[in-house]
């Protein structure tokens, strides 16, 4: 499914961090790449994670960028309103360059954010622990926030995106012998959500107005990419949808906001996978984003 970067037509990009276990999506390709060496750069769609969970899958970086600053031509849509794109790259350099190449020009603040909120959740604890040291080691003021209504944003955002992928790729349906049944299952679950649209949109308006009333207090938030570690492949059966949630919990919310969002390895203590942090910004902070995750990123090396 389209979290797990799984791909049974041409086969399924391998994790080079593990190959047993999956490289995430839906841009596994672009993750992999950056991660084997076989690119310096390479670009994603992030709609409801898409760059940053394969980038926290596969120990590389990757940035969602602000919804509608970068152009969406030429990109095959999902859901219009939540759509982005953004680079990945093996660090931040990287993510750097490759929004330089989206947006010429575009170069890193300065200087960094000072203050980052801490939002706690109920990831794998070597996970926070991981979050926690990272920040710590970067020496930025820390402060405790907590997310309004986590459980809300995400299930605004589920029927919007749902009800928006009905909306621009239903036609699919018309040929299903061609389409993976991941594809086919989000479009026909869609069916379930669309009656509940317009009280989505109604929760999402509510939701981001208190989601923004937190850059009044610091200037980035930090959390988990990923709550958990990268599942293994052949654990893949059966109904996976409580999965794709889980494993989306942590980056759907902000497409439902818009805002730019880095996702980082750091290490975990005695690990031999590296969790990932997300940095998210205020909408157009990508540059303050970017340049925060250059100082964690010196700090953990």
């Amino acid at each position: 499914m389209l979290p797990f970067g799984t791909n049974p037509w041409f086969g399924t990009p391998v994790n080079p961090l593990d190959p047993a276990l999956i490289p995430g999506g839906s841009s596994s390709g672009s993750a992999v790449a950056v991660a084997s060496d076989e690119a310096d750069v390479a670009l994603g769609s992030d709609t409801g994670g898409s760059v940053r969970i394969p980038a926290a899958c596969c120990g590389v970086t990757g940035l969602k960028t602000t919804h509608g600053r970068v152009s969406l031509q030429g990109v095959w849509p999902l859901a219009p309103s939540l759509d982005t794109i953004g680079p990945l790259a093996r660090d931040v350099d990287g993510v750097t360059l490759g929004m330089q190449l989206l947006e010429p020009g575009f170069a890193p603040a300065s200087p960094a954010a000072r203050t980052v909120g801490r939002i706690r959740t109920d990831a794998f604890p070597e996970i926070e622990r991981a979050i926690d040291d990272a920040l710590r080691s970067s020496e930025v003021e820390i402060v405790e926030l907590d997310l309004p209504d986590w459980e809300t944003a995400g299930g605004a955002f589920a029927t919007i995106i749902l009800t928006e992928s009905w909306q621009v790729d239903h036609h699919l349906l018309d040929n299903r012998a061609e389409i993976g049944d991941d594809i086919a299952g989000m479009l026909e679950m869609a069916a379930l959500f669309m009656p509940n649209i317009d009280d989505a949109r109604r929760q999402a308006d509510e939701w981001r107005a208190a989601f923004f009333a937190l850059f009044e207090r610091v200037e980035l938030l930090a959390l988990p990419t990923l709550p958990i570690l990268p599942p293994r492949i052949d654990s893949l059966v059966g109904d996976q949808t409580p999965l794709v949630i889980e494993i989306t919990r942590h980056t759907g919310p902000f497409n439902l906001a818009g805002t730019p969002a880095l996702a980082l390895p750091v290490p975990i203590a005695g690990g031999h996978l590296p969790a990932s942090l997300q940095l998210v910004g205020p909408l157009g902070g990508e540059e303050l984003v970017v340049a925060t995750g250059r100082v964690v990123e010196a700090a953990v090396a």
